[in-house]
C-alpha cells in the first residue's frame, strides 16, 4: 500500500482496522485490551474505528498487546554506513607506486 497518497483520516482508519486484526489474532476481546492498557473499552473502539485517538492511547493498546516491537519499523535507525558520507571521504589508492632509483 502506498499511504503517502491517504490522508490523515484514511491513516488513522487503516492504524485501526490493523489494530484490530492484531487483536482478534490475539484472540482477545476490546474490554481486555482496555483493562490491560487501563483505559476505556469505548477509547479501544475508537481508536479501532480511527477516530480522534492519542499516541498514548496508541502506545497503551499496543503495550497491552505485545506489540511493541511494531514501533522500530516506524521510523527505521539510520544505516549504519551514511552512502551520502561515504561521497565525501577520498579513496584509497588502487595501485601504489614506487619510485625507481636510477643505478647505472
Amino acid at each position: 500500500m502506498q499511504y503517502e497518497y491517504l490522508t490523515i483520516p484514511e491513516l488513522a482508519t487503516e492504524l485501526g482496522q490493523r489494530a484490530r486484526a492484531f487483536r482478534l489474532r490475539k484472540r482477545l476481546d476490546q474490554a481486555e485490551v482496555a483493562e490491560l492498557a487501563g483505559i476505556s473499552r469505548r477509547t479501544v473502539s475508537f481508536l479501532e474505528q480511527g477516530k480522534g485517538s492519542s499516541v498514548e492511547t496508541l502506545l497503551r493498546v499496543m503495550k497491552a498487546m505485545g506489540a511493541l516491537d511494531g514501533l522500530s519499523s516506524l521510523f527505521p535507525p539510520a544505516p549504519a554506513i551514511d552512502p551520502v558520507a561515504m561521497l565525501g571521504r577520498p579513496s584509497a589508492p588502487s595501485r601504489i607506486y614506487k619510485k625507481r632509483s636510477l643505478r647505472g
